[in-house]
């Protein structure tokens, strides 16, 4: 076999290795170079420190509208299962301050206040906490909401990671599918050499 034939014969693999490598090297550009760096007719910079700002304004307008609203914070709030876990809070609290607080601080007006009567305290003060507790919490939220900005806050927190933990975080959740680009380029690479060297094979009959 000769020097010319054993090249071509090659091919597929040289080809698979630069579809590998390219893609690899894109991958890598991704985040890499971290700072700017100037090459006289053009300025290197990873994709994601580059566009890290506008990528956290996108990230916090999308967690503000479609993942975390106000609307779904509201709805969590005035949910059955945490008005009635703030009742059971609150009721706890009651039974302790009868029992134990009212009695110490005030041991001569707590004999007149027998079970019965206190039963009686501890029912009114839990139907005043059944009407006005959804109230309470519904303008706590409005507080909430006009002092707390979702989109401000995720937008601040993505813009001052640094450019290593924004890969981090990134490559701990695609890193599977950043190796698959990297093997698909090596693939594809490797089919385009197989059919090169059949065209060559081909045209030489």
């Amino acid at each position: 076999m000769s020097f010319s034939q054993w090249f071509l014969y090659c091919t597929p693999v040289i080809t698979g290795l630069i579809g590998w490598f390219t893609n690899w090297v894109a991958v890598k550009m991704l985040f890499k170079p971290e700072k700017p760096v100037n090459l006289g007719f053009y300025t290197l910079q990873g994709i994601f420190p580059k566009r890290q700002k506008k990528l956290a304004e996108r990230i916090g307008k999308m967690v503000a509208d479609e993942l975390l609203t106000s609307h779904d914070i509201r709805e969590r709030l005035l949910h059955e299962e945490n008005i009635a876990s703030l009742r059971y809070f609150i009721e706890e609290k009651i039974d302790d301050y009868l029992h134990h607080t009212f009695p110490e601080r005030y041991p001569i007006a707590s004999v007149f206040f027998g079970k019965g009567r206190r039963r009686q305290m501890k029912d009114d003060l839990l139907a005043e906490v059944d009407r006005l507790a959804p109230d309470v919490i519904e303008q706590l939220f409005q507080d909430l909401e006009r002092k707390i900005d979702i989109e401000e806050i995720i937008t601040e927190k993505v813009t001052h990671l640094s450019p290593a933990r924004l890969e981090q975080l990134i490559q701990g959740i695609l890193k599977k599918e950043f190796v698959f680009i990297e093997w698909i380029g090596g693939v594809l690479g490797f089919i385009v050499g197989v059919i090169q060297v059949i065209i060559m094979e081909l045209l030489a009959k």
